[in-house]
């Protein structure tokens, strides 16, 4: 309602109201002669005349009391509000970092803290007293019982204002010790059983999600994949108790790989408490159990001349139509590939196949025939792309359309970057980067290239290219 018909609609009630005032007034003065003329001719008509006209004047000034102070006063918490309409809703102040408030309220950010108390009655008490005493709100608390003390592990919403030392000093002086603050987001506000739930189904239905739902359980950490043979067929004797084991301080979680060797996750920053472990373990069993799986969806594609493709992911079940494009493919484009002789194709290709060490993306023609393959590789904190193309189908956008697919992979899983490493006179490769429309990122050492592409706008850490490009590495990209 607007104010202005407010404004009307408070007049028409006002005439209303002292029409019928009127009204009364006439009927109560007929009232009142009519008594006076039946009393005034008894023994004590003076008298009840008296009393009457003592008792209207007493009605009368109650009922203006009464209406000045409850007639017209504004309702409660709306000062100044005439009209009768509801005032408009508060929002409530913004979870995100930096994020304005509505006016009044102070601008927030959310904040994950891990601290260890004493395993006694209050100490919980104590750390909720100081953050209550900073004007930080706690959003969720975990808690992680150890041999020794209690790790509690919360989600505040504080003040923007409050810096991250003066919240650690707090936290200090209620009893905390190893008290660790970093930054959170809108992901970490979904509650952990939830969360863990979520992770397991992505699980279930992708055996190249374990890594990835590992780091989204445990934070910021590294993950690799450790073979129980190499490359060169030799063992490595990487290897893991059924169990699992913590080393390093606890800050080294080594796990059985379902599919042999082991699975090394790193946190040097933050010790893993035990019911960290036993949630990773657990979805460990849970990728055993269920065995090899590859999600078998499927885009088919027309080229720019005409003929229709086929992209689908690629498993273990591929490794003899991969083998045999391999056999099809010039020694030229195989060492743009691998950047060298390739022995044991075998063995490299089951070894890019498998879903444990990344995603794969096949393309098949018409026919049913294998005539590209795009690695989508988990390398620790990075991840790396590679593609390979048989020679009658490369320059027809093939390699571009799979890198394309990648990246979208890599940025589904929250990937910061993605590196392709190939020779600086591949052209081909260096133009499907570009057509990414991203930030890249290049790095040229004894002829070979490294070129990250960027997905956030995070800065990213000082590549090692002389790792990536060392002698025997046999997963670099080069596209054709």
């Amino acid at each position: 309602m607007t104010d202005a018909s407010s404004l009307r609609s408070t007049r028409r009630h006002h005439w209303r109201r002292d029409l019928v005032e009127l009204a009364a007034l006439f009927t109560a003065v007929a009232v009142a002669d009519a008594v006076a003329n039946t009393v005034a001719h008894g023994p004590d008509g003076p008298y009840l005349l008296a009393v009457s006209a003592v008792a209207l004047i007493a009605t009368a000034a109650f009922h203006i009391w009464w209406s000045r102070r409850h007639g017209h006063a504004p309702p409660a918490g709306h000062p100044g509000d005439t009209g009768g309409s509801p005032a408009p809703a508060v929002a409530p102040v913004s979870t995100g970092a930096g994020t304005p408030a509505p006016a009044g309220r102070p601008r927030t950010t959310l904040w994950r803290m891990r601290t260890t108390v004493r395993d006694e009655p209050g100490s919980l008490a104590a750390l909720c007293t100081a953050l209550a005493h900073l004007g930080v709100d706690i959003l969720t608390l975990q808690t992680h019982p150890l041999a020794e003390g209690t790790v509690d592990e919360f989600l505040l919403r504080a003040p923007e204002a409050l810096a991250p030392a003066r919240l650690t000093e707090q936290i200090a002086a209620a009893g905390g010790r190893g008290t660790w603050v970093e930054r959170a987001d809108a992901h970490d506000l979904v509650d952990t059983p939830t969360r863990v739930l979520g992770l397991a189904t992505r699980t279930a239905l992708d055996g190249a999600e374990l890594p990835l739902a590992l780091r989204q359980l445990l934070g910021r950490c590294t993950i690799h994949s450790r073979p129980a043979v190499s490359l060169t067929g030799r063992p490595t004797g990487e290897t893991a108790p059924v169990e699992g084991l913590l080393e390093a301080g606890d800050t080294v979680m080594r796990l059985r790989d379902p599919n042999g060797g082991a699975i090394t996750v790193e946190r040097a920053y933050l010790p893993f408490t035990p019911t960290e472990f036993a949630r990773a373990r657990a979805l460990v069993e849970l990728d055993t159990r269920l065995g090899p799986r590859v999600p078998r969806s499927q885009d088919v594609l027309t080229l720019p001349e005409g003929n229709e493709i086929t992209v689908r992911r690629a498993g273990p079940g591929d490794l003899v139509a991969a083998r045999a494009m391999h056999d099809r493919c010039s020694d030229r484009t195989l060492a743009l590939r691998y950047h060298g002789p390739v022995g044991d194709a075998d063995r490299y290709l089951n070894h890019l196949l498998s879903p444990r060490f990344g995603r794969t993306l096949a393309v098949r023609t018409a026919s049913g025939r294998l005539v590209a393959l795009g690695h989508l590789l988990w390398d620790g904190d990075e991840t790396e792309v590679a593609l390979l193309v048989e020679d009658d189908w490369q320059r027809r956008g093939i390699g571009s359309e799979l890198l394309r697919r990648l990246v979208a992979l890599a940025v589904e899983a929250r990937c910061a970057s993605v590196y392709a490493v190939t020779q600086s006179s591949n052209t081909g490769m260096v133009a499907a980067m570009r057509g990414l429309d991203l930030p890249l990122d290049y790095q040229i050492e004894e002829g070979t290239l490294v070129i990250t592409a960027r997905l956030t706008g995070a800065p990213e850490p000082h590549h090692r290219t002389a790792e990536r490009a060392r002698p025997g590495r046999r997963t670099e990209p080069a596209e054709r």
